[in-house]
């Protein structure tokens, strides 16, 4: 009979459901890992695989028919038992709620309602058993609505509203039912859907919001604010409704609803042109008069070749993700690779001071997120919070 904890975490595959599902891994819970991308799952095993606990995956979209009694019964056949149910996965629908399809209206209460409330029902005899523990997210606009977001702050202002009813009802069987508000949060939720997201000095790190959540599993709160200041301005938004409209109606990038800027795409290299004659032929680029360059003399000998580009180092590869915030912050790829040497332990607050001196909110997120990375692509090796040894040096 299996004595690990078994936890079910939907939207696993990135952002915060991502992060929550290694950490809990890594600390003993056996994890039922839902997505839609089988490949990120697929990389989310083998991040773990070293790991206390197991997790198994399913790459299943949320708005398929039947998806919470799949996702129950195929976490109670693999692992024996339920214990923690978190619904971390999230969609919106971009644009003005009044415009949406109904179909895009019913996605939007299907993804962060409807399947979240059934799986609780479909998990329910389990969780009985275990006295288990039920999460729901919510966000900041559940209590600030904004625009351009679709029905995406309505259905979050229902997951506020039953994560209550919920609590209740399921008290008497010692089942704990918490409230999420994540907060402002560095992950993809945001750019998918082309804004800007949140700016910097705002965003929270995916991973200091998985240990809160995980901590919660200990306390049981009803609800969690992971950055509580971000709750606090939440509050006061809410109590000055008229001042607060009129504030991000000019601000928006504090909600990260700001558009993002389009930066014009390179062709990869087998893309298709178009022929001469299918559509209008791009004006041939005028040389301005500065560009001509003067005539070389004989003495000063044949031009020299512009150097080439050098390619990208494996270790730059590997932080591709994170290379647009390393340059923001000036984290440079050689500071890294130095941290890189062998068999050495890195501890998260030595690396960031030894990085910024006295390291803000951000420099911290962003170096924990680098180690973090660095751990999944191999090069380090998880010892404990925030403690990491190195397994393979930066060549």
């Amino acid at each position: 009979m299996n004595t690990n904890r078994v936890m079910i975490v939907t939207g696993a595959s990135s952002g915060i459901g991502r992060a929550l599902a290694e950490r809990a891994a890594r600390a003993g819970y056996d994890v039922f890992a839902v997505g839609r991308d089988r490949a990120r799952l697929a990389a989310l095993e083998n991040a773990v695989a070293l790991a206390t606990g197991k997790v198994s995956t399913l790459a299943l979209d949320l708005r398929m028919r039947g998806a919470a009694q799949r996702i129950a019964r195929a976490a109670a056949e693999r692992f024996g038992r339920i214990d923690v149910v978190v619904n971390a996965a999230g969609a919106v629908a971009v644009g003005p709620i009044s415009q949406q399809s109904d179909a895009a209206l019913r996605e939007q209460l299907q993804v962060h309602v409807l399947v979240p409330l059934a799986l609780v029902r479909e998990a329910l005899a389990a969780l009985r058993a275990s006295r288990g523990h039920v999460f729901f997210f919510g966000s900041g606009v559940a209590r600030i609505p904004v625009g351009k977001l679709g029905a995406y702050p309505s259905a979050k202002a229902a997951v506020r509203s039953m994560t209550r009813i919920v609590r209740n009802e399921l008290r008497a069987d010692g089942i704990a039912v918490t409230y999420v508000d994540p907060g402002a949060v560095a992950t993809e939720f945001m750019t998918r859907a082309g804004f800007a997201g949140p700016p910097e000095w705002i965003a929270a790190s995916p991973y200091a919001v998985a240990n809160r959540i995980f901590d919660a599993l200990r306390t049981r709160p009803n609800v969690v604010n992971a950055v509580p200041w971000q709750t606090l301005f939440v509050a006061l938004g809410e109590a000055l409704p008229n001042l607060t409209d009129y504030l991000l109606a000019r601000n928006p990038e504090i909600t990260g609803i700001k558009p993002a800027p389009q930066t014009p795409a390179m062709p990869p290299p087998t893309a298709d042109f178009p022929e001469p004659g299918n559509g209008p032929e791009p004006p041939e680029p005028k040389e301005p008069a500065s560009s001509v360059a003067p005539e070389r003399s004989a003495q000063q000998g044949p031009l020299e070749p512009a150097p080439a580009a050098e390619s990208p180092s494996e270790l730059e590869m590997a932080l591709a993700p994170l290379l647009p915030r390393m340059r923001r912050l000036k984290l440079g790829i050689d500071f890294v690779a130095g941290l890189l040497q062998p068999s050495a332990t890195l501890e998260l607050g030595n690396v960031a001071m030894r990085w910024a001196g006295m390291p803000n909110k951000n420099e911290r997120g962003l170096a924990r997120d680098v180690l973090e990375l660095l751990a999944e692509k191999g090069y380090l090796t998880r010892q404990g919070d925030d403690v990491y040894t190195v397994a393979r040096p930066a060549g």
